[in-house]
């Protein structure tokens, strides 16, 4: 069975105890980590890999629990608008205009933009080509839960997605039932609900109960406008997170992303029942939808993990700038600088990432026995030297940049910043092709911010 060796490296396991190595090595064996720490040569085959990491850092794969695969090719459409107008103006129209081959080159470039920021897991919120979003994970060897972009009612639906809640649950069994457990293990079907605005609470009802038999995840945005909760409350008579709670809905299966607009009660109800969030801190930014509460909850114990969001609503999927980002934004609110620090950060992006995905178990610590999903950052560029606290340096000064070389399931996708799974300039003029048909298709005209002079 293939080995790879990593020797001469500073650690961070993310363990229980949090133990770092330094000067410590991994040792990879198939899909899998076999030992770590101080290495034993009796383990070692005689046609191993070994890759001298002195000088750098290696740390478990970032995990990026709430991303668009099918928003990829909209970076840019829909930039200073309220939500509602970048809903329903721009992003849903652009994502109705997809078919099969524009889904899946913006399912591969946004695969490929994470592998380039350290990401080897992430959990997609919905589309509607999940056949795509599988083959662009298979392709690119990354790990996923993807969801069916699920919606049964609301105002502004395109009339192709106009579907009954009994079609929508059957169609995402059927997704369920052909591709959970591909790829070598590393694709997960979840159930997805879009918002509140869009499912009925017959759907909600429906999905509850199938994901709970199928002991699979439900990925939703939840209290992410303080209009939602009036919406809500006008429409069915409390607060989202009430009448979810209210439904039984709330579980341990529950992805709640966004949950800006949560009161004391609302986060005691997560806690209570084991409620997971991702945090996108700069969609929520530049939508404008507030400031979650984030450290609150954690302060609760609830497994609060980072996302970037889709490209039209933060245009970096970058989970190096997500940390940073993470990391100032609760400093401000809170007027507290010990508030959320470097450590509480990448136990988001790694192990709590790993719980929000069901996967804490194979995933988000470099332990034997776990699945071999890593990354090797190089500080020696002059943004993050001097390296006098690394765990800091890593969330306050690294970028993407930083990020060397990305493994997922024992098998490199990025080593010394060159993309192997695929050839990465073809990819990148399918993009820049695709993305002006669908625009084009979509009827979306961008004004002019400037006066353009045409040059003939």
């Amino acid at each position: 069975m293939k080995q790879t060796l990593i020797k001469n490296a500073y650690v961070i396991s993310m363990n229980a105890k949090r133990e770092v190595y330094n000067n410590g090595s991994i040792l990879i064996e198939g899909d899998s980590i076999k030992a770590i720490g101080k290495i034993d040569e009796e383990l070692l085959s005689e046609n191993i890999e070994i890759i001298d990491a002195k000088g750098k850092i290696v740390l478990p794969g970032l995990i990026n629990t709430h991303v668009h695969l099918s928003q990829q090719l909209g970076r840019g459409i829909a930039d200073d608008v309220d939500l509602l107008t970048w809903l329903r103006e721009r992003v849903w129209p652009y994502e109705s205009s997809f078919d099969y081959e524009a889904s899946l080159v913006s399912s591969t470039a946004c695969c490929i933009e994470m592998i380039k920021s350290g990401v080897t897991t992430f959990l997609e919120s919905g589309g509607q080509y999940v056949e795509a979003m599988v083959e662009a994970v298979k392709n690119t060897g990354m790990r996923a839960a993807l969801s069916k972009s699920v919606m049964d009612e609301g105002i502004g639906l395109p009339n192709n997605w106009i579907k009954t809640a009994d079609e929508e649950i059957e169609t995402q069994k059927e997704l369920y039932d052909k591709y959970n457990n591909t790829a070598d293990g590393r694709v997960k079907i979840w159930f997805g609900l879009r918002t509140i605005f869009n499912n009925s609470d017959e759907l909600i009802l429906k999905t509850k109960k199938i994901a709970d038999e199928l002991k699979t995840g439900i990925h939703m945005h939840i209290a992410e406008i303080a209009a939602e909760n009036d919406y809500v409350k006008s429409n069915r008579g409390n607060s989202t997170v009430e009448h979810l709670h209210k439904l039984g809905a709330l579980g341990p299966n529950l992805l709640a992303v966004h949950t800006v607009w949560l009161t004391d009660r609302e986060i005691d109800l997560f806690r209570l029942y084991d409620v997971k969030v991702s945090h996108n801190p700069a969609a929520a930014m530049k939508v404008v939808l507030g400031f979650a509460r984030i450290p609150e909850m954690l302060e609760k114990g609830i497994s609060v993990s980072i996302g970037t969001d889709g490209a039209p609503s933060n245009n970096r999927m970058d989970m190096m700038r997500e940390m940073y980002l993470t990391s100032l934004i609760h400093k401000g609110r809170t007027l507290n600088p010990k508030i959320v620090p470097a450590e509480q950060i990448l136990e988001m992006a790694t192990i709590n990432g790993a719980k929000c995905a069901m996967l804490e178990n194979e995933i988000g610590s470099l332990e034997v026995g776990k699945k071999a999903d890593l990354i090797i950052l190089n500080p020696n560029t002059l943004h993050s030297i001097p390296l006098h606290d690394p765990i800091a340096n890593i969330v306050y000064t690294m970028s993407s940049e930083n990020v060397e070389s990305t493994m997922c399931n024992g098998q490199w996708l990025m080593k010394n910043r060159e993309i192997l799974v695929l050839n990465e300039n073809e990819l990148i003029e399918k993009v820049k092709e695709k993305s002006e048909e669908i625009k084009n298709r979509a009827n979306i005209v961008l004004p002019n911010r400037f006066p353009v002079i045409d040059i003939i």
